[in-house]
């Protein structure tokens, strides 16, 4: 089942509206590395990660993984390892995926820009937990902790983000 987000602030799944957070840069068709932009289309959600030392297992339709303190995700567009999960440390810019903060203790893995992977089309396009004020995001689309939780557990495989 997919989501639709078709709004700033909202993501609707199952007859139910959730507030939610998006990209800083807006909804664009030409995302690009940087631009704090939330790409359109149907971003399907690959997989989940999630910090065990703070939660459970979360319930979901596709795959779940626990996160260790090394797990990063390349967002150096020049690397080899592009838009895919890696090992810190890297030769490389990469995001890390264990913080020091809550917003990912639970994350989506949504499929933009890897299949094929394209140089400089983004990366790091994740479903994960919002700050308390849904202040935007780098381009994900985030929800609170209870509201992810329930979205995963009812089902959802992927995000429409419409313009």
């Amino acid at each position: 089942m997919h989501a639709i987000v078709d709004s700033p602030n909202t993501l609707t799944f199952g007859g139910r509206t959730y507030t939610a957070a998006i990209g800083r840069g807006g909804r664009r068709s030409d995302k690009r590395e940087g631009d704090g932009a939330t790409p359109l289309g149907l971003l399907v959600l690959r997989h989940i990660l999630f910090r065990p030392d703070r939660l459970a297992a979360p319930q979901a339709a596709v795959p779940v993984q626990a996160l260790t303190p090394t797990d990063g995700w390349c967002d150096d567009p020049a690397h080899t390892a592009y838009n895919r999960m890696v090992t810190l440390p890297i030769a490389a810019r990469a995001e890390t995926l264990w913080r020091d903060d809550t917003v990912y203790d639970i994350i989506g893995a949504l499929g933009w820009n890897d299949d094929p992977i394209i140089p400089g089309r983004g990366s790091a396009i994740f479903l994960h937990l919002a700050r308390a004020d849904y202040s935007p995001t780098e381009g994900c689309v985030a929800l609170s902790l209870p509201d992810l939780q329930a979205v995963l557990a009812g089902g959802l495989t992927g995000i429409l983000v419409k313009a």
